[in-house]
């Protein structure tokens, strides 16, 4: 009881200061001492607008029928907006869950408001949202990452009005996509504390009888000008739209066209002068949009944009017409003070400064959408970024979840694409083939949106299109040199696509979106591998594994994991503070290498007409996937990878063996532990043949023998069939007839998993 009312006088305190700093508020909506009171959307800025950010009553419940708190019952407690619940600027600091959560506020408006049309802005609200104002329902929003808006005018009071805004978050009801929010009380793995409830700005605007609802610019670098499609709300006979482009306060170029329908086509030509944006040249022109009845300015919107060009050619990806390394670290957008909110509009801007010192010229903004200031200073930094969404945590054989999905990744590219920095966008990490019908709808529908920027369809694990325009994989595998075997090379070698071999396909481009992720330091946390023991070492693996893909001319990027630690995930290059572990100029040095992809990217590819006979089928050759004799845990005595050794007491199933999340279609036998022992026969006809390659998805270390004889071994491990050249080795041990296979997989850390083919051509 003590601490409660020591809490609730502190509070007091803070909600008086915020009071007195609300009513210092100009006519731009900031005031001195609002939490992020900077303007929330750069890219459509009014001038009357008022931020909501501040103290707000406050209450918490996990009965779900309870509604006593629309009416004036007493809150028990006080939050500061735009903080979540969880986080310690919010002023609260509660981390356990809870399923609804409530806030009211009281504002008055400005005076030069009258006559306007009024709408209430939520940034992102986590994960169903209801709002009232003065006691009246507006509406209600599904999802914890899209922003969404209410008309406020009928139901505003001539004084003092309050707003209320109810958020109903179950995290562990599979029906919301939660990202990397954990669903057990504590933080876990690659889980970190929650965010329930309001976590984007709030704010007010005013808006004339018809306004600009939103404007879509889409770049037409080859013929020197954008198209602008500006939707109006209140679109009637009379209405006029101007656009101008404007540099240095100079109009650049301008257009005009009437406003009859709700979607108007303005096209503004700039010129030979035009100026292009690029990661080193990240030119951005003004844009004035004003809505005119008449004389009378109805609306006016303030934005920018960037003209660029994303295209394919071959297997690259190019910004511009010229290929460009994407030198990309994974950026999970988490705060220790404000979990996914930044504490300032400055540490967003900090981020992508600590990620260029180190030499990147991007991320992966993963497992979270990030908010539009964030995409703002990345596009006037020249920060090249991919959208993604924070799949993880819904279950896929729900539709109703299927269809929260649809529309709000909907909503996020609607917001998002007129962000120059944006080069692709990837809804999907990591998922199983149980998404894959969600995935290619969600895929084709991104495609019919936004047909100017690449669409990867998940990133990592399960890729389900017969047609995709790019592919990737996740590869932690932290020696250098095995790690050479893989990537090393951007020979012809192209697999069966059945295997989802992503570097099978060289007609695509490929990159590595998730490697490294090397562990340093470690304070009762986790990295990938084994740690270094010193620093020296770091640099070395660290060095080792990029110039791989550096030095290979089929990769156009790659994703190193990651740019800050995360709680309990410690392989970040700076502590989860920002402050930094390594020194940032010789991992720029490093990172910054010139890639062969720069000096000689593929341009010009064609498929593989390769035949492949299968001598050993894995789990995805059906009738042909081969059966094995299995021995777990129990080392099997000494010559148990001859040809004449007795099996026969060993245990018969097909494979894959293992027990990994994402690979249960894949899985013929569980394994749980540490070893497992295969041994198998298959029949050669004797046959000369030019090449051989050894497909697998093996966790951990492996070791393959035919005959007796090793063929092939592999330490660390990797997250999907990827294929190893073993044309000189198998020819060395193959005989014609009857051939043993023996295999042995090690598992240390992490979900184990066991499945291989061998393959000849014909």
């Amino acid at each position: 009881m003590v601490r409660m009312r020591v809490s609730r006088d502190r509070h007091r305190v803070v909600k008086g200061l915020c009071i007195v700093a609300l009513l210092l508020f100009t006519r731009g909506g900031r005031a001195e001492g609002t939490p992020r009171a900077e303007h929330p959307r750069p890219d459509m800025m009014r001038e009357q607008w008022l931020s909501l950010n501040g103290v707000w009553d406050f209450a918490e419940t996990d009965d779900d029928t309870d509604e006593t708190f629309l009416g004036d019952i007493s809150y028990p407690d006080e939050i500061i907006v735009p903080f979540c619940r969880e986080s310690s600027l919010s002023g609260l600091g509660r981390l356990g869950f809870v399923r609804n959560v409530w806030y009211r506020r009281s504002f008055a408006l400005p005076d030069n408001w009258a006559g306007k049309r009024v709408l209430v802005h939520i940034g992102a609200c986590d994960w169903k949202t209801r709002v009232w104002i003065n006691g009246v329902f507006l509406g209600e929003h599904r999802g914890g990452n899209a922003p969404f808006s209410f008309e406020l005018t009928k139901h505003l009071g001539t004084a003092e009005n309050t707003i209320v805004i109810h958020a109903f978050d179950d995290l562990r009801s599979g029906m919301q996509a939660g990202g990397k929010q954990s669903s057990r009380e504590e933080s876990h793995g690659c889980f970190y504390t929650r965010t329930t409830g309001i976590w984007q700005t709030v704010w007010l605007e005013a808006v004339g009888s018809s306004f600009i609802r939103q404007y879509i610019v889409t770049p037409d670098v080859a013929n020197s000008r954008v198209m602008i499609q500006v939707d109006v709300d209140g679109s009637r006979q009379g209405l006029m739209i101007f656009a101008e482009a404007v540099v240095e306060g100079k109009v650049a170029a301008k257009a005009a066209t009437r406003a009859d329908g709700q979607s108007n086509i303005l096209t503004l030509n700039l010129g030979k002068k035009q100026r292009l944006w690029s990661p080193e040249e990240p030119f951005l022109y003004d844009l004035d949009l004003r809505l005119l009845e008449g004389k009378t300015e109805l609306d006016r919107l303030r934005g920018y944009f960037g003209l660029r060009s994303v295209s394919i050619q071959g297997a690259a990806i190019l910004i511009n017409g010229r290929a460009t390394f994407q030198r990309l670290v994974l950026d999970q957008g988490f705060y220790p003070e404000g979990i996914w909110t930044a504490p300032s509009d400055e540490a967003l801007k900090r981020d992508i400064l600590l990620s260029q010192a180190m030499g990147f010229n991007g991320a992966r903004l993963h497992q979270k959408v990030f908010e539009p200031r964030f995409l703002y200073w990345a596009d006037r930094l020249g920060y090249l970024v991919w959208g993604e969404f924070p799949n993880w945590g819904m279950d896929y054989a729900r539709k109703e979840a299927c269809l929260t999905f649809v529309d709000e990744w909907t909503e996020i590219v609607n917001r998002d694409r007129n962000h120059p920095s944006i080069i692709g966008w990837c809804p999907f990490n990591e998922t199983p083939h149980t998404a894959s019908p969600l995935q290619k709808t969600v895929y084709h529908i991104t495609r019919s949106l936004d047909p100017t920027r690449p669409v990867l369809e998940t990133s990592g694990w399960v890729h389900s299109l017969a047609d995709p325009q790019l592919l990737d994989a996740h590869d932690y595998n932290q020696n250098p040199t095995s790690f050479r075997t893989v990537y090393g090379t951007d020979s012809d070698l192209q697999v069966p696509e059945r295997y989802g071999v992503s570097m099978a396909r060289r007609d695509r481009p490929f990159f590595i979106s998730e490697f490294g992720g090397i562990g340093w330091n470690l304070q009762d946390g986790w990295g990938y591998g084994s740690s270094p023991k010193t620093e020296e070492e770091f640099y070395t693996r660290y060095e080792g594994l990029t110039n791989v893909l550096l030095d290979n001319r089929g990769m156009f990027g790659f994703c190193y994991t990651q740019l800050t630690d995360v709680e309990q995930e410690q392989n970040g290059l700076y502590r989860y503070d920002r402050t930094p572990k390594f020194d940032a100029k010789r991992i720029q040095r490093i990172t910054s290498r010139r890639a062969r992809y720069e000096e000689d990217p593929p341009l010009n590819t064609t498929p593989s007409d390769v035949e492949w006979c299968v001598l050993v089928g894995a789990a995805v050759d059906g009738d042909r996937a081969q059966t094995w004799r299995y021995q777990m845990e129990t080392q099997p005595k000494e010559g148990w990878e001859t040809v004449d050794y007795d099996d026969s007491s060993w245990q018969e199933s097909k494979g894959g063996f293992g027990d990994k999340g994402g690979w249960e279609s894949r899985t013929g036998t569980t394994w749980k532990g540490k070893d497992i022992w295969l041994r198998g026969q298959f029949e050669h006809d004797g046959s000369s043949f030019d090449r051989a390659v050894f497909v697998t998805h093996y966790d951990n270390a492996t070791e393959i023998y035919v005959n007796g004889e090793l063929i092939w071994e592999g330490e660390g491990w990797n997250d999907a069939y990827a294929p190893f050249e073993i044309t000189d080795t198998l020819k060395r041990a193959l005989k014609r007839g009857t051939n043993t296979i023996a295999v042995h997989c090690h598992q240390d850390t992490g979900g184990q998993f066991i499945d291989l083919a061998v393959l000849v051509t014909k």
